[in-house]
Formats: structure tokens, C-alpha cells, sequence
């Protein structure tokens, strides 16, 4: 079975450094960056390279996996200019969000706001697509809906009738936000409206997960958020899957090196902004935690440090 596996945008998490070492470790076909915030400006190419430094390198991350460039707005022609620019700045794929639930982004008219308006998501997606070299796949990832799941099924015919190449949903409406169950039971109906493939979004935390998933439908791709952050062989595990193979998952010390190397990924990464790499362990501590219990004592000496020296040294020297 072939089946996609790619790496969700998810802001504030999956920056730079977070999809260079996630692909490092394998088993992703696509990444998809943070969401670049589109309202009357058109991004420079120093904005598009500070946010995607993919771009200089062929749109791809260290590892050669292809980095797609998220958009999220509301003005049809901004966005349309925007992604023709991204492309001319070395974008070789673009995605639109209309799922982000944050309400500063909402407030705007962006995210998940524009799920209670088919006709205007299916104008901006439209009038993308026609700023769009044929070449370049554009793509949308969508929830289900506001407060309910009544403008569902028009919100995936107006992005498939705008001619993406597939559509992502997060099977969770805005008010939902992440809290569980994800529904599951929406891909079928969905699946039967579009004429795109469709990547399914939401709980998949285990290779059970994505057995029970596949009971249900059948899969063009699968996109996959915090369930990798708790664990970041998952891709790779949902590959080996596939091929009817398991593989060891990482140990302890397997994470522990992970973090070292990501640490130091983040200081390089912003050498004048100290506080960065800081938050950045922190916040990631704080999800792996919720797989590695082994990672609490950790988490709990790291959070009170306050200088990158101090959280290098401990990460180099904790024993649980």
C-alpha cells in the first residue's frame, strides 16, 4: 500500500530546526511549513527565507524532503500574489490554511474563520491556483467546520472544485480545537464529494491508530501533528507498517541525543536571540514527556534554568 506521510504545520512547533531534524529521522515524504501570514504586503524574499530558509535550498529541507509553504489569509488577490512570489523565491509547492483555530488569527478573517464562507474560500484557492505556474501543486487543509459540521461537505467541493492537487482535513471543527475524539467518521462522505485525494488529519498517536484509521477508509495520505512530537520515529513506524515490518523504536538514549542535537540545532539557528533555543527545549520537553515518563525528572530540572549554558550541560550529563 502506498500511502503519503507528511509532517503537519503546526505554529510555534514545527519551525525550521523541528522539520530539519524530524526528516532527519525519517519517514516523511512532505513537510508543510508554519503558516506565513498574508494581509497587504507582499513578502519580501529576505521574509520568505527567514521563515522558510528551505527555499534556498530547492525548496527542500537538509535531507532533500520537499518543504511545501503554507498561506493564510482572506483577500483573494494578496494571496494570489503572495504565492506567485513565494514561487519566485524557490516554493515548490503552496498550501492554504483554513483550519487554524487561534483566535487572533480568526479575529482577522483567517484559519478556520473562513469555514462558514465556501464561495469566498473557493475565490481565494481559485485565485491562486491562476497565479500558479502549472507545475506547482497547490494544495488546502481545512477543518470541519466553525461551531458545527453543516458547511462541511460545501467547504471540500469548493476547495476541490478550485483544482487542488488534494485536501487535507483535520477532522475536528475550530471550536473543537484539539480536544478528542478527532471525526473520523467525516473522511467517507467527504472522500465522496471531492475529486482529489484526501489526507486524513487528527489522533493518529500510534500504528494502531493508523491500523484502526485504515479500517475505515481507504488512504491516499495521512498527515501527522502532535503525535509525532511525542514521538518522533512515528512516521518512520507507520512506514515500516505498511511494509508489514516493525522496526525498534527509540529508546531513551536515543531521545536524549535527539534533544542534544535539536538544542544546538536551535541556537545556531537564532545565535542572537538566546531566549529561543531556551523555549523551544522547553516546550518540546514538555510534549515528549507525555510518551517518555523516563523525561519528567528532566523536565522538571530544565524548566527552572534560565541560560543556554546551564540546559546544554544538563542535557549532556542528566541520568534519569
Amino acid at each position: 500500500m502506498s500511502i503519503k506521510i507528511i509532517l503537519a504545520p503546526m505554529h510555534g512547533y514545527t519551525d525550521a530546526p523541528m522539520r530539519d531534524l524530524l526528516t532527519q529521522i525519517g519517514g516523511f515524504d512532505e513537510v508543510v511549513s508554519e503558516f506565513v501570514r498574508i494581509t497587504h504586503t507582499l513578502h519580501s524574499r529576505r521574509t520568505w527565507l527567514k521563515r522558510i530558509p528551505e527555499l534556498a535550498n530547492n525548496g527542500k529541507t537538509a535531507n532533500g524532503t520537499l518543504c511545501c509553504v503554507q498561506l493564510l489569509g482572506s483577500d483573494p488577490i494578496c494571496m494570489a500574489e503572495n504565492a506567485a512570489m513565494a514561487v519566485a523565491n524557490g516554493a515548490k509547492k503552496i498550501d492554504l490554511n483554513f483550519g487554524c483555530p487561534a483566535p487572533t488569527v480568526n479575529k482577522h478573517q483567517g484559519g478556520a474563520a473562513l469555514l462558514d464562507n465556501p464561495e469566498l474560500m473557493f475565490r481565494i484557492t481559485h485565485k491562486v491556483r491562476q497565479s500558479l505556474p502549472e507545475n506547482i501543486p497547490l494544495t488546502a487543509k481545512m477543518r470541519l467546520g466553525i461551531s458545527d459540521t453543516e458547511k462541511t461537505l460545501d467547504c471540500a467541493r469548493a476547495l476541490s472544485d478550485a483544482n487542488i492537487a488534494e485536501l487535507t482535513v483535520h477532522a475536528r471543527t475550530k471550536i473543537q480545537q484539539y480536544n478528542p475524539p478527532a471525526q473520523w467518521q467525516w473522511f467517507a462522505p467527504i472522500q465522496e464529494v471531492i475529486k482529489i485525494p484526501l489526507i486524513a488529519n487528527g489522533d493518529i498517536f500510534s500504528v494502531q491508530d493508523f491500523n484502526r484509521l485504515c479500517q475505515e477508509i481507504t488512504l491516499s495520505g495521512i498527515m501527522l501533528g502532535r503525535g509525532i512530537l511525542r514521538k518522533p520515529d512515528l512516521a518512520l513506524q507507520i512506514r515500516a507498517n505498511l511494509k508489514q515490518q516493525t522496526i525498534k523504536p527509540l529508546s531513551y538514549t536515543d531521545i536524549m541525543q535527539i534533544l542534544q542535537k535539536f538544542f544546538r540545532q536551535t541556537i545556531d539557528y537564532s545565535p542572537n536571540n538566546q531566549q529561543y533555543p531556551i523555549a523551544r527545549i522547553k516546550q518540546w520537553l514538555a510534549v515528549l514527556k507525555q510518551e517518555y515518563c523516563q523525561l519528567q525528572p528532566l523536565f522538571n530540572s530544565v524548566s527552572k534554568l534560565t541560560t543556554i549554558d546551564d540546559i546544554e550541560q544538563t542535557l549532556l550529563t542528566f541520568t534519569p
